[in-house]
């Protein structure tokens, strides 16, 4: 039986930004704070910005909370069974940094870590859209696409942490380069700054499209998020866009489905409100994109925790 009154940390480090909440045992974020990641000079700084801000949670708690535990989640690689930032690309100031256990020093509690996908995953699972599903697959699409595979009621980390990469799942050997260094990863093909980009090439044609307008009539201005917009007021060139981006995503997830065949997939992040409407359309397109003889019979859910993910998420490690 859990603690009901038990209260852990949730950090979500990025590369500009590290956001914190307090978080109870029904995962309910009681307060949050977020300031800027310190990403030059030594180490300790990176350690400096973190601890900045977790005591902001409790800068104007009184009686100070007593807090269980920390949980973490950061851009990859890492080590999850280590709690070693190995090295990630938008955090230069930690190359093999040993992040939990220095958490631990300043702070004397227990600190789990792991990357955000396998994080929010977990928080699905234990308080979200994942509720009563021990097997599922969950993906989280913004500017980029991070995955986490709940195997058996828990994150597979595969043999040195590192399983779970669907983002970077390759569909096309001839599509654009990833900077992954691959060819056609999902997550260059249909993340946000892909929507972005077909919109433009399709602009490039054909200006007679209310993204045009709203681009001030420079084409490189075109987000996915004007992809939004401009698919509200039903514009051909947002539909057809958004048309080319529910097949891709078919297609890979049906991939997915053959190769773990979840109880559920679950979709979350930034991109994820784009593609609600189109959800229906995306399983649709299961038929004819995996072997599976009954597809069909596996949900495709929202996330229920949005740009709270990352806090969630890190504390449901704690759990």
């Amino acid at each position: 039986m859990k603690n009901e009154s038990r209260i852990v940390v949730g950090v979500d480090i990025g590369g500009t930004k590290v956001a914190a909440g307090l978080v109870n045992a029904e995962g309910e974020i009681l307060s949050r704070t977020r300031t800027p990641m310190l990403t030059s000079g030594p180490p300790s700084r990176g350690l400096d910005a973190v601890s900045a801000a977790i005591n902001g949670l409790f800068s104007e708690a009184s009686p100070r909370i007593p807090i269980a535990a920390i949980g973490i989640c950061a851009p990859g690689p890492l080590d999850p069974k280590t709690g070693v930032i190995i090295n990630p690309p938008n955090l230069p100031i930690w190359r093999d940094y040993p992040l939990a256990e220095e958490m631990r020093r300043v702070y004397n509690v227990p600190v789990r870590l792991d990357n955000d996908a396998n994080a929010a995953a977990l928080a699905e699972m234990n308080w979200g859209a994942g509720r009563g599903y021990t097997n599922f697959f969950y993906a989280t699409v913004g500017t980029g696409i991070g995955t986490g595979i709940i195997f058996n009621g828990r994150i597979f980390h595969g043999k040195t942490g590192a399983a779970g990469e669907g983002g970077h799942m390759g569909i096309d050997r001839n599509g654009p380069l990833c900077n992954c260094g691959k060819r056609g990863c999902i997550e260059t093909l249909a993340a946000g700054p892909a929507i972005g980009r077909r919109a433009q090439e399709k602009l490039e044609k054909n200006t007679n499209s209310v993204l045009w307008e709203m681009a001030s009539g420079d084409i490189q201005n075109v987000s996915g998020e004007m992809v939004g917009r401009a698919l509200v007021l039903n514009d051909f060139v947002a539909r057809e866009v958004m048309r080319e981006t529910v097949v891709l995503l078919s297609y890979w997830l049906g991939n997915i489905i053959d190769l773990l065949e979840p109880e559920a997939i679950i979709v979350g992040g930034g991109v994820s409100s784009l593609l609600a409407p189109f959800l229906d359309d995306i399983r649709q397109g299961w038929h004819g994109a995996c072997v599976n003889p009954d597809p069909m019979s596996i949900p495709l859910l929202l996330a229920d925790y949005g740009e709270d993910a990352g806090i969630a998420g890190a504390a449901a490690l704690c759990e």
